[in-house]
């Protein structure tokens, strides 16, 4: 027997061999581990290269230049229509009014042909009568051109002119446009070139910039850079979602916790993994960040940026193991990122005008927007933008990094407090995910009270922190179902032993499991719907009131129907399923008892019904990382691996991946895992699924010689495996325990009798011409009569070779007798061949079933007697179903033979 090892360094054991399968999965899946690694380059590229371009726009602008003596420009011509931001086709240059007057005529004549650097040809120019046919022509040709002049002689000396455009500026890709001064100055130096009668009078109108001091351009990583942080957080935030959700999913961590796995093992070794991804990821951001010459990452201090950037991670890493105690499926695990990105993003549009990080905001506010790791990442970036703002500022260095800038008269938070509030918000949501992960029902609906750390056993380890089942907030009510039939005497003899022991205190050194009135009730949900109304569903008794023992050296066989309830009692036994009634003592731990639940899992291995493994690790590697849990001392797992492999023919397979394996392989694979450890009870559940015959003999023998030492526990639905494998086996219906016994016993009680077979030889048929079959010879008749004056006994199947009995059991005495002078008359009665043996396992469970259909449907009151013509009663079930249409409804009746 191999060394194990227990306590906390079976912790630390457990936590080394979960990293390890974690990187080992990171490997296998290169191309998620590469994409998740290369995400900050991706991303500060990005942000890289819309600053290149935002520095290239700007470089072109005097707008962030010094400008102390501005060049003049000259004035801007009336370009063409078709130039215009935004103009309907055709158009023209401008409309104007007043064409009667050939003063006006001659002006604008000059306006056309004076444009600076473009003549306007007549035909980009319409005149009208007045302003109001030009208004007509506006309104139904919009957006024909950009402008409209109009013409008033007041006097031989004043002219007047309006000039009318779109009263809206407008702007594209950060130019905008706005056509009244190239109009206003055309019109004004044509109109005084015409009133001093100079056609040449120089006019030459210049506009000039104000002289101005250099500004600063805004900073990119300050404006963009929190969003493209946050994409690079939320990606890690996904995949941390999804690894915990689908381990979950997929039954892998329940796997490892029936097999001895500490939760805080199962935590710790997530929170390491986790924390060296946030490193790592936090590094490359700074490092990136500092290769694209960001003054963002070169003057702030490596130190601060680095635990900034990591605490903010580790603070997103608590908040995802929080969310994943609430999700049941991995396809979620994007959903609920993508949404937490849209909530971070808006909130940091919020942060952008300060709120709430200023004085006028209440401390209670601010404390509340702080819980949300994205807000204070948000207002972290702010304060190392503000402190690389100019050329001046030196950046936050780490002994600065609990001092406000001099310049902010507002500071309320500094790089510091940051540092304290995103360490104390991982710590609240890394708690929260444990304590929701304990109280919130899994997929077998394990959980425990949302009290549970208030009780001391819970921390001490001991005894009496019962297990809980249902939902937290649904209002749950359930009813466990009396068993109404009459039990079978063996099935009553073995409750009264259990009972006995139980009130005795009688403890049997040769029990390895004795359970006790183990019920199991799916209980009628109320789920609260519409309007706070509880929707009610009937109870489901899954196990009723189950009292047996599993001894010692022995394997047990579970037999039953599907639904009948043997599935659910081995959960219950395994601890993934919580019991309603009832408990179990397996080598003297209770199942009922958290403590005794985790000291069960230390002493069982478990065969589930479906595969429970990962696809990208090897049946070696599976074995290695279960052989760790159970606790085996770490110079035994390599050689008790090998020979696990060995045993079930994988050794060929051994560094194969699980998820190329074939079925039977798996479950070959799942039953070496069960067996790893020398566990004391192990629990089969139908392990030879999908095996061809030559392996399912070979697992046989494995299970034959594995009884030695150990309790096993089989269900399955090849009788042929009972049959061959079990020392007793017991047959639930309905979810009661209907029979127990060795396989003798329940033939001998259950079947029909005996069966004798007798052939004939093949020379003696005649044929009947009437009917044109082939019917009995004298000799089938003698034999008949024989059976019927000796045994009062008639054919069940007839044929022309042979005849087949059914004899009662208590017909056993004369059997001795009757089969000898049978056998002294074969050559009488032309007898080839006399077989006689009991009835089939396969005919004592039909027939088991049977009784218990009758049984549910007589309960139920869907039991009726019909009488043949013949003269016969039968009982056949009655199955009521309604098929509801728009105009009516359709009443079936199915009737089954019972």
């Amino acid at each position: 027997m191999a060394t194990t090892i227990s306590g906390i360094p079976l912790v630390a054991l457990q936590v080394k061999a979960l990293l390890k399968k974690n990187l080992l999965l990171s490997w296998r899946n290169k191309r998620a581990s590469l994409l998740q690694l290369l995400s900050p380059f991706m991303f500060i590229f990005l942000i890289f290269a819309i600053d290149k371009a935002m520095k290239a726009k700007t470089s072109t602008s005097s707008s962030y230049k010094s400008v102390t003596e501005p060049p003049m420009e000259p004035s801007l011509p009336i370009t063409p229509c078709e130039d215009k931001l935004f103009i309907n086709l055709p158009c023209y240059d401008f409309v104007w009014s007043g064409h009667q007057s050939p003063k006006f005529r001659i002006i604008v004549a000059r306006i056309m042909n004076n444009n600076p650097g473009r003549p306007i040809p007549p035909s980009k120019v319409k005149s009208f009568k007045d302003k109001s046919e030009v208004d007509a022509w506006l309104f139904s040709n919009p957006m024909r051109c950009p402008a409209a002049l109009h013409f008033i002689e007041r006097n031989d000396t004043v002219i007047g002119y309006g000039l009318q455009t779109n009263s809206t500026s407008l702007q594209r890709r950060g130019k905008f446009e706005n056509p009244t001064a190239s109009f206003q100055l055309a019109a004004e130096r044509e109109i005084a070139r015409y009133l001093i009668g100079d056609a040449e009078f120089s006019w030459n109108v210049f506009l000039r910039e104000f002289a101005h001091p250099s500004t600063t351009p805004f900073s990119v990583v300050a404006s963009i850079g929190p969003a493209f942080f946050l994409v690079i957080a939320i990606f890690n935030f996904v995949l941390q979602i999804r690894s915990l959700v689908t381990e979950k999913e997929l039954k892998l961590r329940q796997a490892m916790t029936m097999m001895g796995l500490y939760d805080f093992a199962y935590w710790f070794s997530w929170l390491i993994w986790e924390a060296v991804v946030a490193i790592l990821s936090s590094l490359l951001i700074v490092l990136f960040g500092m290769m694209f010459q960001f003054r963002f990452f070169l003057d702030n201090s490596f130190v601060v940026l680095f635990f900034f950037f990591f605490l903010f991670e580790l603070s997103m890493t608590g908040l995802a193991f929080m969310i994943s105690a609430f999700i049941r499926k991995s396809s979620s695990a994007t959903t609920v990122g993508f949404y937490i990105f849209i909530v971070g993003f808006v909130t940091q549009l919020v942060a952008l005008v300060g709120f709430p990080y200023k004085d006028s905001f209440s401390k209670t506010t601010r404390n509340l927007w702080s819980l949300f790791p994205p807000n204070l990442f948000s207002q972290g970036i702010n304060v190392l933008s503000d402190a690389v703002a100019t050329s001046e500022d030196k950046g936050v260095s780490w002994s600065k990094r609990g001092e406000c800038a001099l310049n902010k008269t507002d500071c309320v938070i500094t790089i510091d407090d940051i540092y304290k509030w995103l360490a104390a918000t991982f710590f609240l949501w890394f708690v929260l995910a444990i304590y929701f992960d304990n109280i919130i029902p899994n997929a077998s609906g394990v959980r425990k009270s949302i009290w549970y750390f208030l009780n001391p056993n819970y921390w001490m380890g001991k005894g009496g922190q019962k297990v809980k089942e249902g939902g937290v907030c649904s209002c749950i009510g359930s009813a466990l179902c009396q068993e109404q039939s009459t039990p079978d005497d063996d099935v009553l003899e073995e409750e009264n032993k259990v009972k006995q022991q139980l009130t005795e205190g009688l403890v049997d050194a040769n029990i390895a499991v004795q359970i006790r009135g183990l019920a199991k009730t799916y209980p009628g949900t109320r789920s609260i719907g519409c309007c706070f109304k509880c929707k009610r569903t009937s109870p489901y008794n899954a196990v009723k009131g189950l009292w047996v023992n599993f001894a010692k050296d022995q394997l047990f066989c579970l037999l039953g129907p599907n639904g009948a309830g043997k599935t659910t009692a081995i959960n219950c036994l395994a601890g993934i399923t919580p019991v309603t009634d009832g408990d179990a003592l397996i080598y003297g731990h209770s199942i009922r008892s958290s403590s005794g639940l985790s000291n069960i899992q230390k002493l069982i291995g478990v065969c589930p019904q479906f595969d429970i493994l990962w696809d990208a690790l090897s049946g070696q590697e599976h074995l290695q990382l279960f052989a760790t849990i159970k606790g085996l001392s770490p110079s035994s797992i390599k050689s008790i691996t090998q020979t696990s492999l060995a045993e079930v023919r994988l050794t060929d397979a051994s560094k194969v991946r699980a998820g190329s394996y074939s079925g039977g392989m798996k479950r070959r694979l799942s039953f070496a895992i069960a067996l790893i450890g020398d566990p004391k009870l192990v629990i089969l559940d139908e392990p030879t699924t999908g095996m061809d015959p030559i392996i399912r003999r070979h697992v046989w023998d494995i299970i034959e010689n594995a009884k030695r030492g150990r309790a096993i526990v089989l269900t399955t639905h090849s009788m042929e495996e009972a049959d061959i494998l079990s020392d007793r086996i017991g047959i639930m219906a309905k979810g009661s325990l209907r029979c127990i016994g060795t396989s003798i016993r329940l033939k001998s009680r259950f079947g029909a009798g005996f069966i004798a077979n007798i052939s004939f030889n093949g020379n003696n048929i005649e044929c009947s011409p009437a009917s044109g079959d082939a019917i009995s010879t004298e000799h089938h008749e003698a034999v008949k009569k024989l059976f019927k004056n000796h045994l009062d006994v008639v054919p069940k199947e007839e044929n022309n070779n042979f005849l087949t009995f059914v004899i009662p059991h208590d017909r056993e005495a004369l059997l001795k007798n009757f089969f000898s002078e049978l056998q002294d008359r074969e050559k009488e009665f032309g007898i080839s061949d006399i077989q006689l043996g009991l009835t089939t396992l396969e005919e004592v469970f039909l027939n088991i079933a049977r009784q218990a259909e009758l049984e549910s449907a007589a309960a139920e009151g869907r039991l009726v007697t019909l009488t043949l013509t013949s003269g016969e009663s039968v009982q056949v079930r009655v199955t009521v179903f309604c098929f509801r249409f728009f105009y009516g409804e359709v009443l079936g009746i199915y009737l089954s033979k019972g």
